[in-house]
């Protein structure tokens, strides 16, 4: 039996289905264990504002150490750049289309004509603020749904989401806009869903199994040298910073960057190199933004927030 947990959510519960699907079409018995996270439960105050780490994987990764649980399961964007010893991210699956979208119920939407953006993302809050200075932005947090009502309610005219959360919530017909990735450059992670274990809890033979059930060898590759990149920045889901990384004959080339809170200040970069280094590659990138007046950036992003 392997004890998934999972957040409560419509989405975090397609995710677990997802790999309970996969675990399950190999033979494998599942049970799913759900949990209202600390981000799940403040919905008040911006995600910056909260003021810790794991905002959404704390209350999963204490069961993990406890036993309660064997494997959680996660968006890998919402995963920190460094995770608690001894639990690791044994698996990544294959990634959904990465790119950000506007949803809205106004299929004429126009974004040369001022409307209010939701969002709860500083990354895309300041993306917003470099490439449409003209818009105006409300904070919005809760689930997809939940925000999806405040639109109807009128609290914005659009929603700014990840493609992967809304085509998962089959909502397909109210994207209104696709952001290129070269501009809206996702946070690390976008559209893969994280498989995360004790391997002294749940035993190596085990690992190995969920592993070859759900793990996706080209988005490790490319997640490997992404969250390097995060890691290395020191970044976390709050702080403006994004990265993305293709995989091409066991070359791997990742654009990554930082952005001011207010867009004023954009610092973009792309380092190539073989597959065999993509850690290295996702480091090696973020040490030269640093070296560009990154910290800098990173410094005085982070007395703002």
């Amino acid at each position: 039996m392997i004890r998934i947990g999972t957040r409560s959510s419509k989405l975090a519960l397609w995710q677990a289905y997802y790999i309970q699907d996969k675990l399950e079409a190999q033979g494998l018995q599942t049970e799913l264990v759900t949990f209202e996270t600390k981000g799940d439960k403040i919905l008040d105050r911006a995600l910056s504002k909260i003021g810790s780490k794991g905002l959404f994987t704390e209350e999963l990764e204490q069961a993990l150490h406890d036993g309660t649980i064997d494997i959680a399961v996660h968006s890998a964007k919402d995963m920190p750049s460094t995770l608690p010893e001894g639990l690791p991210l044994i698996a990544f699956t294959e990634r959904e289309i990465a790119c950000d979208v506007l949803v809205s119920k106004n299929k004429n939407l126009d974004l040369s004509a001022n409307p209010v953006i939701g969002t709860s993302s500083t990354r895309r809050v300041a993306l917003l603020k470099h490439y449409y200075p003209n818009v105006g932005v409300t904070n919005m947090r809760g689930n997809l749904q939940t925000r999806f009502k405040k639109m109807e309610d009128g609290v914005c005219d659009a929603l700014l989401l990840a493609y992967a959360g809304v085509h998962r919530m089959e909502m397909d017909e109210y994207i209104v806009h696709k952001f290129p990735l070269d501009q809206f450059t996702p946070p690390v992670g976008q559209g893969t869903v994280a498989v995360q274990a004790c391997p002294a809890q749940l035993g190596e033979e085990k690992v190995n199994i969920i592993r070859e059930c759900c793990n996706h060898s080209e988005t490790e590759t490319r997640l490997l040298a992404e969250r390097a990149f995060l890691k290395t920045l020191e970044g976390g889901c709050s702080v403006p910073v994004f990265a993305m990384a293709t995989l091409e004959e066991n070359q791997v080339s990742i654009s990554g960057g930082i952005v001011s809170l207010d867009g004023k200040t954009l610092l973009k970069e792309v380092a190539q190199g073989p597959s065999s280094q993509a850690a290295s590659l996702g480091e090696e990138l973020a040490k030269s933004l640093l070296s560009q007046g990154g910290d800098k950036m990173l410094e005085e992003i982070k007395k703002q927030l």
